[in-house]
C-alpha cells in the first residue's frame, strides 16, 4: 500500500495562495506612489575635513583600497556607494564624490574628504570648510 501526502511540510493551501495574489494585485498598485519632488532628501548643511596620504592603501568600509587623489568621502550613515555633490560655501565651488567609507570620528564634522576631493573645494590650507550636502 503505498501513502501520498496530503500536503508537503510548510506548503501554502492554494486557496490563500489565491488570496495573497488577488490582494497583491488589487492593493499593491494602489499602495505605491510615484515619487514627487517633495520625496527627494533635502540638501544639508556641514562641515567637512579631509584625509590624505597617511591613510593611502587601507582598506575602506566599501572593501577598496585608498586613494587620496580619487574623489570619495567618509560618512557615518549614508549607504556605501551614494554620490553626493559637495559645495564649498565659502569659494561655492562643487565636487561629485562616491561614499567609501566610515567617519569622521570628530564631533562637529559630517564628511571627512579624501586629498582629491579636497583640493577640488580648494580647502587644503584650512583643513575644514563649511559644507553642503546634496544627494544625487
Amino acid at each position: 500500500m503505498q501513502t501520498v501526502p496530503i500536503r508537503a511540510g510548510g506548503a501554502i493551501p492554494r486557496p490563500v495562495l489565491l488570496v495573497l495574489a488577488l490582494s497583491v494585485c488589487l492593493f499593491g498598485t494602489a499602495v505605491r506612489a510615484d515619487l514627487g519632488p517633495d520625496d527627494y532628501p533635502q540638501p544639508s548643511l556641514g562641515r567637512a575635513s579631509y584625509y590624505g596620504y597617511a591613510f593611502a592603501g587601507r582598506k575602506t568600509a566599501m572593501g577598496t583600497r585608498f586613494r587620496p587623489e580619487e574623489l570619495t568621502a567618509a560618512h557615518r550613515s549614508l549607504p556605501l556607494g551614494t554620490r553626493v555633490r559637495v559645495t564649498n560655501l565659502d569659494n561655492n565651488r562643487s565636487v561629485l564624490v562616491t561614499i567609501t567609507d566610515r567617519g569622521p570620528y570628530v564631533r562637529g564634522r559630517s564628511l571627512d574628504l579624501s586629498l582629491g576631493a579636497a583640493r577640488e573645494l580648494e580647502m587644503l590650507q584650512r583643513g575644514v570648510a563649511r559644507v553642503l550636502i546634496d544627494l544625487l
